[in-house]
């Protein structure tokens, strides 16, 4: 058996083997129009009977019993007779009527604009079609979905009989105003047809045929018709074996281009007002479009868009991988655009076809980046100053400064043992001040790598040997807060680089040479006293001076003695809550077992001992031997000597590696500092330790 497309193919052969004694212009056309129709749906309308279609004679004699006799002939399909019905209903002549109805100027006008889009698109290709079948003395209209004619061609055969029956632009071809036609049927039913004959209501009709397809927009609804009729070969039905089929492919192609040309504007609309840098580059790399955002850019730097080649804008991209048909992305890349470097994240799109190579470059700012980068990792401040516990009066004159300090935007420069809370007191300035919704970055100056140090402050430069750049802390923390925690571990050679970012707020990547402004607070925190470490030549005085603007020095816990019971209850309030199954009490005892030892790790250590004997215990009441199961302390009832220096920090850590007879690990966890800082305080103060693990 012969598939869709073969029986198509024979059918054709058929008709072009017929047609060749009557028009051999006719067969070529209708060879071309097998073509277009299987391009369109691999289908062809072959007609509404197919072979067992009524004769002329048969369809007059039909429409004789009807006018005179109001029967109906069961042959009839449903669609013809209801219109019969309803043209006959309204009072229309048949023997007279058959002209549309002119509209004035004005309605046509309005018309003329709400179809100015279906004129745009179907015009060429109603002409293509015309030009293969305009030896037929044919007619082929375009309607709105109402029924007036927008288009028409003709030719000057045809043109005098559609001037006099009022078939042209300017008039509406309804049922009520020209009886029962292929355009009302398409229109009202919402299907393809082909009228012939006396399948027309009115007898001005009944010597032609028409083959009418209802169009659609590209959201699915009616919009208009296209309709082919011939007046003139009624006689001759293989003529209009493949009239339907011819309109079919045009409407196809019509509502294909509607649709091409709907999303065309949806994506030329998002791109307009997209917030990214758009441009389409030609073969030389020039651009051909741009959008807003991309020509305010250009604007801003007095550069004209289509004179500039991009592969200057763009110097560190490997432009060769572009035509490979890839889609190329980089995360940071600099953009060079007069005398300005900027960065931005990329990407680089090839729309190649047979007759044209574009490449969509896109260029989205790296504050998208920079936010999602922040994100993941979590550069945010949680904390505020209600989450601050004390009630003692130094800590109360230091929170009251604080809050002041969170209204400038000066340096700050946060003092005190570790474990007393200088992170959170850093982030509760961060949400008390103008940039409370920017990032709030930490680092954390003694765990960076020295070599390292300066990428992963300052960020690196892309280029061809060192490939993708990125931005370092300072970018990440702009409009925001940059928190060094550490900052006394700085190595020395590397601070001219921190005094030069503390002075201007401004950076230059490594391998750069662009400056990059910031808005950024920064605030400092050290367990050292600075001062000293000035005198010992540790640290830059100047990079100090400018550290020390505003200056907070937290007390340790063992001096705010009322703290301790008062935190304690604090920190076991909200364990209660956030494990309401293991709700524990604080015994007179436990309170005053904590009382008796002065917390070298301060708030810190002393929540930590909290939470272990709040999970450690199986009693309601916690006991001071509850204490006694915390790791790395000895009994907690007994105050050392190391932790009652209240001495030099070098005091400090010879008298607690005394009390942990020399084992490092054990003195860093009680100083509430890591191994490695520890020992780099070792070196510094010249202290041998007993005993190295």
């Amino acid at each position: 058996m012969l598939g869709n497309n073969g029986r198509i193919a024979a059918l054709v052969g058929e008709q072009i083997g017929v047609l060749r004694k009557h028009e051999t212009n006719l067969a070529i056309s209708l060879l071309l129009l097998y073509t277009v129709c299987i391009t369109c749906d691999g289908k062809v309308n072959i007609g509404m009977y197919d072979k067992q279609k009524l004769s002329p004679e048969e369809l007059k004699e039909i429409w004789a019993k009807f006018y005179y006799g109001d029967e109906i002939d069961h042959r009839l399909p449903d669609y013809i007779s209801e219109s019969w019905r309803k043209c006959k209903a309204a009072g229309i002549d048949p023997t007279t009527g058959g002209s549309g109805v002119k509209v004035d100027d004005k309605t046509f006008q309005s018309v003329l604009e709400e179809n100015r889009v279906l004129i745009e698109v179907a015009k060429p290709i109603m002409n293509s079609v015309y030009g293969v079948i305009q030896q037929t003395h044919s007619t082929l209209t375009l309607t709105d979905s109402i029924g007036y004619v927008l288009e028409a061609l003709n030719d000057e055969t045809t043109m005098a009989e559609n001037v006099r029956s009022n078939f042209m632009p300017g008039c509406r071809w309804d049922q009520f105003s020209v009886g029962t036609n292929g355009i009302s049927i398409a229109l009202d039913n919402d299907m393809a047809v082909q009228l012939r004959g006396a399948e027309h209501y009115c007898v001005s009709h009944q010597q032609g045929t028409c083959s009418a397809v209802p169009i659609h927009g590209p959201g699915g609804d009616l919009i208009g018709c296209l309709n082919l009729s011939d007046n003139n070969n009624l006689d001759k039905p293989e003529m209009h074996v493949y009239a339907l089929g011819l309109v079919k492919a045009a409407v196809c192609g019509i509502e294909g281009k509607l649709m091409f040309r709907r999303s065309m504007e949806l994506m030329r609309a998002s791109m307009e007002n997209s917030s990214d840098i758009v441009v389409l580059l030609g073969q030389d790399y020039y651009p051909i479009w741009g959008n807003r955002a991309a020509k305010r850019w250009f604007q801003r730097e007095r550069c004209d868009l289509t004179s500039i080649d991009f592969r200057s804008v763009l110097p560190d991209l490997d432009w060769r991988i572009a035509w490979k048909g890839e889609k190329f992305f980089s995360n940071d890349a600099r953009a060079v655009l007069g005398d300005r470097v900027q960065h931005y994240g990329i990407s680089v799109v090839p729309l190649i076809d047979l007759d044209n190579r574009v490449l969509n470059v896109t260029l989205k700012k790296q504050k998208h980046l920079i936010a999602s980068t922040n994100k993941m990792q979590g550069n945010r401040a949680v904390y505020t100053f209600e989450d601050v516990f004390t009630q003692d009066s130094r800590m109360h004159r230091v929170l009251t400064l604080a809050q002041k300090y969170a209204k400038y935007d000066g340096n700050i420069l946060i003092d005190g043992e570790s474990g007393t809370g200088k992170e959170l007191i850093a982030q509760a300035i961060h949400n008390a001040g103008r940039s409370a919704e920017g990032p709030f970055v930490i680092v954390n100056c003694a765990s960076l790598a020295r070599e390292r140090l300066l990428t992963d402050m300052f960020g690196r430069e892309s280029s061809e040997q060192d490939g993708e750049g990125y931005p370092g802390k300072f970018e990440l923390a702009n409009h925001g807060t940059l928190f060094l925690d550490e900052v006394a571990e700085i190595p020395l050679e590397l601070q001219s680089k921190l005094l030069r970012a503390v002075e201007s707020h401004a950076i230059t990547r490594v391998g750069g040479t662009q400056e990059i402004r910031l808005d950024i607070r920064i605030i400092c925190a050290t367990n050292h006293r600075l001062e000293e470490d000035v005198l010992n030549k540790s640290f830059r005085e100047d990079l100090f001076f400018r550290l020390n603007i505003l200056r907070l020095s937290i007390p340790p816990l063992r001096d705010r003695r009322g703290d301790i019971s008062y935190c304690a209850e604090k920190f076991l309030n909200r364990l209660n809550k956030l494990d309401p199954q293991y709700t524990r009490q604080l015994s007179q005892e436990f309170l005053a077992a904590l009382l008796q030892y002065d917390w070298p790790g301060n708030a810190r250590e002393l929540q930590n001992s909290i939470e272990r004997a709040f999970y450690a215990s199986n009693d309601k009441v916690l006991t001071p031997e509850d204490l006694n199961l915390t790791g790395g302390l000895h009994t907690i009832t007994q105050r050392s000597a190391a932790d009652q220096v209240s001495g030099s920090e070098k005091e400090r850590i010879c008298a607690m590696l005394d009390v942990c007879d020399g084992d490092v690990d054990t003195a860093a966890s009680r100083l509430g500092m890591s191994r490695a800082t520890l020992y780099r305080r070792l070196k510094k103060y010249q202290i041998r330790s007993p005993k190295r693990m």
